[in-house]
């Protein structure tokens, strides 16, 4: 698959945390997964990224192309969705749209009049009366109006309901069967990760620690119920995080072969992307 955005020994430092050398790539066709708990990186990397924050080292190319020499033609191949509001308060969606589509060569409002009406949006609104489902959808719709090939998203579920939150990670699925369409999605919202996402992507204290896809990394884990007299200072060891209580121990393990063979008894499940995350960030990687 053809790398679209790639970022290497990636540095910003900030007045109270830093990006340490971080590396990853996108994949094109490809919903990426940005996790990770809040105040890890995620923003900062994006931000850094768009360079809304100017980058202290390392590179940055997107679709090939180095973006700080070629930042015109890559924005207009970029869609982007912030959960920080951006908009006019006071102005229409009409208004709102009106300022923002020109700065796209490919904007398409045959497209945007598309989603308005499929997300039931009312041009005339003010965006000071959206609601937070309202506004993302609204986001969403001026991202991808321009035939956006990357669309990159910080936190977009984030305060939502489970309800408007599965009809975005839909509205995704639909974007991605366009050939040659990507996403790169940060959340500290894993389960929504669970549904949709192809690779993930974890950072921690502005570090990436793992960079893998969703199948595997699930594969490679197992999440293990047994009888706490199992836990002792050996089989300890085998595990990233353990959970004990009067009924039973709970714990992440990354060593499902050696469990297998060192504890009888046990429960072994498939984890969900959150058990995985929350053990590294428990186990202090």
């Amino acid at each position: 698959m053809k790398t679209i955005l790639e970022v290497r020994n990636l540095k910003k430092d900030l007045d109270d945390f830093n990006l340490d050398n971080v590396n990853f790539s996108l994949k094109e066709g490809c919903i990426t997964g940005f996790i990770g708990v809040n105040g890890s990186g995620k923003t900062t990397t994006i931000k850094t990224i768009l360079g809304l924050y100017p980058k202290d080292g390392g590179s940055i190319s997107v679709f090939g192309k180095d973006i700080e020499k070629n930042e015109y033609n890559v924005k207009n191949r970029l869609g982007v969705v912030l959960d920080e509001g951006y908009f006019y308060e006071e102005m229409t969606l009409k208004e709102m749209k009106s300022v923002i589509a020109p700065a796209y060569e490919n904007w398409d409002e045959t497209i945007f009049l598309n989603y308005i009406q499929k997300f039931d949006l009312d041009l005339r609104q003010k965006i000071s009366n959206l609601s937070k489902g309202m506004r993302m959808k609204f986001a969403i719709a001026l991202a991808i109006s321009h035939h956006a090939d990357l669309l990159i998203m910080d936190e977009p579920t984030s305060g939502l309901d489970p309800l408007v939150r599965n009809e975005l990670m839909q509205i995704l699925l639909d974007f991605m069967e366009e050939d040659g369409k990507s996403v790169f999605f940060s959340t500290h919202i894993t389960s929504d990760l669970d549904k949709i996402a192809d690779m993930l992507i974890f950072i921690d204290k502005g570090r990436i620690i793992i960079n893998e896809s969703k199948d595997e990394l699930l594969d490679r884990h197992a999440l293990v119920k047994g009888d706490s007299h199992l836990i002792n200072e050996e089989t300890s060891k085998l595990f990233l995080s353990i959970r004990q209580t009067s009924f039973g121990f709970e714990g992440i393990t990354d060593k499902k072969e050696l469990v297998c063979e060192q504890m009888n008894d046990v429960v072994i499940e498939r984890p969900t992307v959150e058990n995985i995350m929350l053990a590294y960030v428990k186990e202090g990687y």
